[in-house]
């Protein structure tokens, strides 16, 4: 079970230097530790207030068929930016462009790393 959580941080860590890496306008500043370190921060938003906004915004996610899931991402990546002054975001947008990435970097890469195969 810790070997599947540190994988997944892992997995994370890239998605985060991946986002920061193409989306203009986020930025972490400091070396690895420090990318390890938001990606840490960011899980734990995630965790803890992920669930709470996207209940809330259940209805929304509904209407827009899941699209509205992206803005409640692009909401914790700027909530992560604010708790943080290594990592930061210029806008609502680049938090939006940062959460995509984020969201399908870590969707592809933790489905090649889980263990089950269709």
């Amino acid at each position: 079970m810790l070997q599947k959580l540190l994988l997944r941080w892992a997995v994370l860590t890239l998605a985060v230097w991946l986002a920061a890496y193409v989306v203009p306008g986020v930025d972490v500043h400091g070396g690895f530790l420090t990318l390890v370190w938001v990606a840490l921060l960011f899980g734990l938003v995630n965790a803890i207030l992920g669930p709470f906004l996207r209940l809330l915004a259940l209805p929304f996610t509904l209407v827009t068929l899941g699209l509205f899931a992206l803005v409640v991402n692009g909401v914790l990546v700027a909530i992560t930016a604010g708790l943080s002054d290594k990592f930061e975001v210029g806008g609502f947008f680049e938090a939006f462009l940062a959460a995509l990435v984020i969201s399908l970097v870590s969707m592809v890469l933790n489905r090649f790393t889980s263990g089950k195969r269709r």
